[in-house]
């Protein structure tokens, strides 16, 4: 059997849940483990995370004994802990430490933890985790009018020739020090500047630019397109609903993401047949971006480095 540990925010733990669901698809018996969101200190995040894949409603999952864990990892007590973190006892652990490793989908058993954002994994299935991630309506009334109003706008602008092209702005745990030094630098504004030229040509006609952020006011005070080109912020879905943007998102013709798995799966779950995906070419200051290898494990999206150069 494998186990995945479900750990992170909410783009991450779909990319997780997305691997379990391609191990089933294998034949491969599989399970989840969510017994990192209720551990005292959770390694690897600056803001405590929740289980926020229950937000979907009815969305399978099967959840590993504390038994069927500790057959794969040992005990649970902190000395274990530290145990597996110096590597004294790994057990059958894997850790993810490439964006893609060849011969994980190959595995029988073990408990695999890593965010697992490379889409090669999981790509053969995307038509069914669209249908899985099935977003709930809005718990506030107000937002969910206006996310139907916004819905049947990008449904008229596109019989009138006008392109919806979503924009995602990540800030508020990314400007700290320690988030700065591995995520900062990357979605510059040289590169959402290159990622709106490269639409030129390839979308004739006029864009109305739809702009998610958890920093609206910042968001207001930027212009994407021409001068006459609309741009709406989407402020309104907060807390619970927050995860309705990554709806929104999914709705627009085009996806310019931030080095972001929310506004990946944005562009993921979008069902659009000649839609444009837009990505930063790293995640991580620690990434190298070769192309011909990013094209292979990425296909159909296009690459943008942070001076705005597709690649």
């Amino acid at each position: 059997m494998i186990i995945v540990q479900l750990a992170g925010g909410l783009g991450n733990q779909m990319q997780q849940y997305a691997l379990y669901r391609r191990f089933l698809s294998l034949g491969t018996p599989a399970k989840l483990d969510a017994s990192w969101f209720s551990e005292a200190e959770q390694d690897g995040v600056g803001t405590r995370r929740a289980l926020e894949l229950s937000l979907f409603p009815g969305l399978p999952l099967e959840l590993a004994s504390p038994e069927e864990k500790r057959a794969f990892t040992g005990g649970d007590d902190a000395l274990s802990r530290l145990a597996r973190r110096l590597g004294l006892r790994r057990g059958q652990i894997f850790m993810e430490s490439e964006m893609y490793h060849e011969d994980l989908l190959s595995r029988r058993e073990g408990y695999l933890t890593g965010y697992f954002a490379c889409e090669r994994y999981y790509a053969a299935i995307l038509p069914e985790l669209r249908e899985l991630f099935a977003f709930p309506e809005a718990e506030d009334k107000a937002a969910a009018e206006k996310n139907a109003a916004l819905a049947e706008s990008i449904r008229r602008e596109r019989e009138e020739g006008i392109t919806a092209v979503s924009i995602h702005l990540r800030r508020g745990d990314y400007l700290t020090p320690e988030n700065r030094r591995l995520l900062g630098g990357i979605a510059t504004p040289a590169y959402y500047d290159g990622a709106v030229r490269s639409l030129r040509g390839g979308k004739p006609g006029q864009l109305h630019f739809y702009i998610f952020s958890d920093d609206p006011a910042y968001a207001r005070i930027l212009h994407f397109g021409e001068t006459a080109e609309e741009n709406t912020v989407c402020d309104w879905n907060t807390g619970r609903d927050s995860l309705l943007d990554m709806q929104l998102m999914s709705l627009c013709e085009v996806n310019i993401c931030a080095n972001s798995t929310f506004s990946f799966w944005g562009a993921r779950l979008n069902r659009g047949t000649e839609k444009i995906m837009i990505r930063p070419s790293i995640h991580k200051t620690t990434q190298r971006c070769i192309p011909e290898v990013m094209h292979e494990l990425w296909p159909g999206w296009r690459l943008v480095d942070p001076a705005g150069k597709l690649v």
